[in-house]
């Protein structure tokens, strides 16, 4: 049950081996006076208040290298925070050391980064989220997932009549269009966790929020980039103008410092009346206005295919608490992760159900103290042929459960060890498969839809009660719709859908449009624990980026534990895997790292390689046991912008 508890202050760690929350004065350094702000260490060891903006302020923006080098593990001893951006992370830790609980620092964390980090989540998007209550030691999956509109139909992202075979698809694009625009439903689900395991005073977590879109934050080197890079289509929405946009004309830039006062305005409405500040009454309003919009503000009105979205469907939105999908690996771990509507969980179980017929261990990176290292050519291989037969079975069955259930015996079905075992069984050690076939489930008449998901950010929280959240939250493509109101971003999260309702041989595709459905994801927020039950809490880890999430993913869990890596190690380790197609991929983003034996390893084994770079941001904590005493150990993907915050290691 929520509670209104006041704010209160622990002392701070006397420790600050690692960026710590708590801020230390210093007669040569210019600090935050809030003794609640969260500090990292600078080079000469003094405390730098993160968002300070002053030398060693990991918030201080620069343009996106692609790749950090020379991130390692940092340790805290009760309490930590891991996100793909420094001013949310702060938002979290500060939290946790005001005492307050991981879905806390959740609620605080969603609020910055609709502010921050627009290009990846926004408060009116979507989110999954596994709790675990170290009190009751049930994990528990939390559905905040979009819905399509009640007068959607298989045809609204391919027709602007949906009725009318001959009728055009929406203009200027489906993304662009207002049919992209999901009923939005990360609020009503952190409303829902929070009634349940909050301890503060749901009004309170939004002030860092306020303060930052209303004094001002410098734009981080990747939203200036998405600025940049979608300036013509943000050109259209004259809130987005106002927002991300010079009077000029000219596109802010990295560095530059902005505000956004609706978005403060937003914030203080939810903080006041809750959820129900988005879902009823003026923002509302707002909210249904805008995805309705016909015209462009251009000069030019540019035609804009409209939502067919309700207040009523808003009113009536309504987030899921779930079963999440969970798995045995090798008889030493307990792995959970998220239910359908994300296909992720279901992917990463199986996988692991394939790899658990084969010993990994030989083939553990090389020199994994360099940036986690290269891992063996026969563990990647091994790994990429698992995903693809997860692959197949996600294109083919897996979408909402809620309006299409899963083949067989469900979940049992396509988890089933002796399953497992007859996948496992088509992988050829010196050959790849190229592409894979669905499992065999007898007469189901479905499609197989491959449709493009994009990307997200995720943050792992592990608080001082021994509660645990990983969350993985998205505008779906980068800026979403690009349509903009009260100061957030409306998602494109519908053209998760497939858009059409049958595939090419006419039959019915699982993840096609219906009223009030939610569309496929691959979102997989994963907790891991030693043993056969939750109970033991190990990890916690997770990424965005769209359709290679389960890869990033499995890659991370994998380097833990079959690869001992630490969680650094297993974060900044080498992405590699496959969907199901003939491409594997090998991460270039680590210029530095030689990977050349391990693709010509690959391509000897028939795999055809891409050493694209890729951007995951897998955000891990791991809990281990340093210098005799239970430790908090955290790693941020190199390559985004996050940080790891804690309370510091003793």
């Amino acid at each position: 049950m929520r509670k209104n508890v006041l704010w209160v202050m622990a002392p701070l760690a006397a420790s600050l081996l690692l960026a710590s929350c708590g801020s230390s004065h210093s007669p040569d350094l210019i600090v935050d006076d809030d003794p609640n702000s969260c500090s990292v260490l600078s080079s000469n060891g003094a405390p730098v208040v993160v968002g300070s903006g002053v030398s060693g302020d990991p918030a201080a923006p620069e343009k996106a290298s692609g790749y950090r080098l020379g991130l390692t593990a940092k340790y805290s001893s009760k309490y930590m925070v891991v996100a793909n951006t420094p001013l949310a992370t702060k938002a979290g830790c500060d939290v946790l050391k005001a005492g307050g609980s991981a879905v806390d620092a959740a609620v605080a964390m969603q609020a910055v980064l609709g502010l921050v980090e627009p290009q990846s989540s926004t408060i009116a998007g979507s989110a999954f989220m596994l709790y675990y209550d170290a009190k009751s030691k049930k994990v528990v999956a939390y559905d905040g997932r979009e819905t399509a509109p009640a007068a959607a139909t298989g045809y609204y992202l391919a027709r602007q009549d949906q009725a009318n075979p001959d009728s055009p698809p929406p203009v200027p694009s489906a993304r662009r269009s207002g049919r992209s625009i999901g009923v939005p439903g990360v609020m009503r689900m952190l409303d829902m966790a929070h009634k349940e395991h909050g301890v503060l005073a749901w009004s309170g977590l939004f002030d860092y929020g306020i303060k930052l879109s209303t004094n001002g934050f410098q734009i981080p080197g990747r939203l200036g980039d998405a600025i940049a890079s979608n300036a013509s289509n943000l050109a259209l929405d004259a809130n987005a103008m106002a927002t991300y946009f010079n009077a000029d004309g000219s596109p802010r830039k990295t560095g530059d410092t902005m505000t956004n006062l609706p978005y403060a305005r937003t914030l203080k409405a939810l903080a006041s009346q809750g959820a129900d500040a988005l879902y009823t009454g003026d923002i509302a309003k707002a909210i249904v206005a805008k995805a309705a919009q016909s015209v462009g503000d251009d000069a030019a009105k540019t035609p804009i295919t409209p939502s067919l979205m309700t207040l009523t469907d808003l009113a009536a939105y309504r987030a899921k608490k779930r079963d999440p999908v969970c798995t045995t690996y090798r008889d030493a771990y307990h792995v959970c992760t998220m239910a359908p509507p994300s296909s992720g969980g279901i992917a990463i179980a199986q996988s692991l159900g394939i790899l658990g017929q084969f010993n990994l261990a030989p083939y553990a990176p090389t020199n994994p103290s360099n940036e986690g290292g290269v891992p063996g050519v026969m563990g990647v291989h091994l790994v990429s042929e698992a995903e693809r037969l997860a692959y197949a079975d996600r294109d083919k069955y897996v979408a909402d459960t809620d309006f299409v259930p899963l083949p067989a015996q469900g979940l049992a079905s396509l988890l089933s060890p002796d399953y497992l075992k007859q996948r496992a069984r088509l992988i050829n050690p010196d050959k790849s498969m190229g592409t894979a076939t669905a499992g065999d489930f007898g007469t189901v008449p479905v499609g197989v839809d491959k449709t493009v998901e994009h990307g997200t950010t995720h943050f792992s929280v592990v608080d001082a009660y021994g509660n645990v959240v990983s969350m993985t939250t998205t505008v779906e493509s980068s800026m979403g719709s690009f349509h903009m109101v009260e100061g957030f971003l409306l998602t494109n999260q519908l053209t998760d859908f497939s858009a059409t309702p049958v595939d090419a041989a006419g039959l019915p595709v699982a993840n096609r449009v219906a009223p009030g459905k939610r569309p496929r994801s691959t979102m997989a927020p994963t907790l891991v624990f030693k043993g056969s039950a939750p109970g033991d809490f190990l990890m916690a880890t997770g990424s965005p980026g769209g359709g290679a999430i389960i890869q990033y993913v499995l890659k991370t869990v994998v380097g833990a534990l079959d690869w001992r890596l630490d969680a650094q190690q297993a974060t900044s380790l080498v992405n590699f895997g496959a969907s199901n197609s003939a491409n594997t991929g090998v991460d270039g983003s680590n210029t530095t790292l030689d990977a050349a034996g391990l693709v010509n390893g690959l391509k000897a084994k028939g795999h055809t390689v891409s050493t694209a770079a890729q951007s995951s941001g897998v955000a891990t904590i791991i809990r281990v046991t340093k210098d005799g005493k239970p430790q908090l150990e955290g790693g941020a993907d190199p390559r985004r912008e996050g940080i790891v915050l804690g309370d510091g290691a003793l």
